[in-house]
């Protein structure tokens, strides 16, 4: 089990759960637009502690190519497993934005078919 951190809340997850299901099943409305793809990056978390050395070639790519230069500031909720204690504060929730619900909640595993890559080089 992964203990998870999120705004001085701190819950257990099974290993493996998606960080951002982890996030929304403990009462915290992180949004998911996109349904959890790679695409919208409204899953945005920071990290405090914890950070994967590895994300998934999706990740990377959308954040990379985001005119927002996120790539380095921010990792996508959706695109991470619990499968370590980490503890992150999420960037756009329900309560922050002028949005009516959070999106289709994302698949339980990690969507498209992960292909992880270092997220350093």
């Amino acid at each position: 089990m992964a203990k998870i951190t999120v705004n001085e809340h701190t819950f257990e997850v099974p290993d493996d759960k998606r960080l951002v299901l982890a996030i929304e099943d403990n009462g915290i409305q992180i949004l998911h637009r996109c349904g959890g793809y790679a695409r919208c990056t409204t899953c945005r978390v920071k990290f405090v502690e914890g950070e994967p050395e590895l994300m998934t070639r999706a990740e990377k790519t959308r954040l990379q190519q985001d005119p927002a230069n996120l790539f380095g500031k921010i990792r996508l909720s959706c695109q991470i497993l619990c499968d370590h204690d980490m503890t992150v504060e999420p960037v756009m929730t329900l309560q922050n934005t002028d949005v009516s619900d959070p999106g289709k909640r994302p698949e339980d595993q990690v969507t498209p078919t992960p292909e992880y890559v270092s997220r350093y080089g």
